[in-house]
């Protein structure tokens, strides 16, 4: 059966000589497709089926077996995420990300995960996207951030700091000599948490307000997942 799906090539990998098989994440699911001699330098599928290729993929589909390769439209090739190390560096850990939590739920992540993507494309802060997602991503791992009340008492009110090994946010009256952060960076993890990624447009936060974030995310994230990333780890020593 001939088949039209939206995606993206998340993984390649070599077959024989000159074949490949390529794994295409659409809004159904990691799709496995393979693309003869897509890896011969006259073949017409050696330059639309690369990583991180977006596109439309023309497919003889078959359910729960290896599909094979029709045709593709390229929706957006990505080339500037292509061609920059830090954005492609951003877009391998994401995706490696995505790919783990995708083993532990059933919940649709595609649109945020494309969407942060063509945003990155389009020139937007890799590192707050990034940071958007793993908020996000959270309840799908099962440890779901508290963003209404203190850590430890449950009150709704005087929230002074935020700690990644305590959990969350601290009020004033469990304070316990934590590094006091902005208070816009408190404000901004509700709303990394609940904003639309497709409709942001702009993305103006202080270099401080990032950083804490992203501190406050690397530590929930290394106590609290167990997940360990090659990627996050590349991406840490390139910046």
């Amino acid at each position: 059966m001939l088949k039209e799906i939206e995606g993206i090539i998340i993984k390649e990998i070599p077959y024989g000589e000159t074949s490949k098989i390529i794994h295409v994440y659409t809004i159904d699911g990691v799709i496995s497709i393979m693309c003869k001699g897509a890896k011969s330098l006259k073949s017409p599928f050696r330059a639309t089926t690369l990583k991180f290729t977006y596109g439309r993929f023309n497919i003889y589909y078959k359910e729960n077996k290896l599909s094979t390769l029709s045709s593709v439209d390229i929706i957006n090739p990505l080339s500037k995420i292509k061609n920059d190390i830090t954005l492609l560096s951003y877009v391998n850990y994401i995706t490696e990300l995505t790919t783990q939590v995708l083993k532990q739920t059933n919940d649709n992540i595609y649109e945020d995960y494309i969407n942060a993507i063509l945003k990155i494309e389009s020139g937007l802060d890799p590192l707050i996207l990034a940071n958007i997602l793993e908020i996000k991503y959270l309840d799908d791992l099962g440890v779901g951030l508290n963003l209404d009340s203190c850590v430890s008492c449950g009150s709704k009110v005087n929230i002074i700091t935020i700690d990644g090994d305590r959990g969350g946010y601290i009020c004033s009256n469990c304070y316990q000599n934590e590094l006091i952060v902005d208070r816009k960076t408190i404000e901004l993890l509700r709303m990394y948490y609940y904003v639309d990624i497709k409709s942001i447009s702009k993305l103006k936060i202080s270099d401080k307000v990032k950083n804490e974030i992203n501190h406050f995310l690397n530590t929930y994230y290394d106590r609290y997942t167990g997940l360990y990333l090659k990627s996050k780890d590349f991406l840490k020593k390139l910046l």
